[in-house]
């Protein structure tokens, strides 16, 4: 069992280190903005606080027990507690990752489409790969507060039937999460360029239409 969760581990750290990588060259991240964590079995793997995604060292990485207590690995990012209230809230949740993306944040400056969804369903792989992203009110970074508020929103969509996959903190930008890092990298992908089309477009674009919409869900 050691052995099996040693693997996952050298694992996890591999591809948190890869996509930190991956976010940096493509601009997604910039500075020491952002952190990145993983499930494993019963506690965590994340980025340390201020460390830059681009430039992650695998071993640096910080390692979390179930209890939250901190194992190996430099000091954890202080958004610690807002990644283990995910996981803790959706049980699909494997994978998250936390980005001050350019559109995303300017998004939250010019105004969002409105709080329950931040952008209006303007394409169809937003509908298909995003879904509905609620706006979280501003709290200074690493706030406990933001935890309490996004979990509420997940609790709200599970109840509903209409989980989320993502939450945009109002100034700071986007928290996506997945069941791996491809799916959470879809997301967040799809969210920043849908930010940057309705932008570029002045806001104008409105949603599909309700029967293109149920289309999409239903196919």
């Amino acid at each position: 069992m050691t052995e099996l969760l040693d693997t996952a581990v050298d694992e996890a750290r591999d591809e948190i280190v890869r996509v930190g990588t991956s976010l940096f060259d493509r601009g997604y991240v910039h500075a020491s903005a952002g952190n990145i964590s993983a499930r494993i079995g019963d506690g965590h793997l994340i980025t340390p606080t201020d460390a830059a995604l681009g430039f992650l060292e695998r071993d640096r990485l910080a390692l979390v027990d179930a209890q939250g207590e901190q194992r190996a690995g430099d000091r954890a990012s202080k958004t610690l507690t807002l990644h283990r209230r995910i996981y803790a809230a959706d049980p699909t949740a494997r994978f998250i990752i936390h980005t001050h993306s350019t559109h995303l944040v300017a998004l939250t400056l010019a105004g969002v489409w409105s709080q329950d969804d931040v952008l209006p369903p303007i394409t169809p792989y937003f509908v298909m790969k995003v879904g509905h992203v609620p706006l979280i009110p501003y709290h200074r970074p690493g706030d406990p507060r933001v935890a309490d508020l996004v979990t509420a929103r997940i609790a709200d969509h599970l109840a509903s039937h209409t989980p989320i996959r993502a939450v945009l903190l109002d100034r700071l930008g986007p928290v996506v999460w997945g069941p791996d890092a491809a799916a959470a990298l879809a997301v967040l992908e799809e969210l920043e360029e849908t930010a940057r089309l309705w932008l570029l477009t002045d806001r104008r674009p409105g949603p599909l239409t309700t029967d293109a919409i149920d289309e999409l869900r239903a196919t």
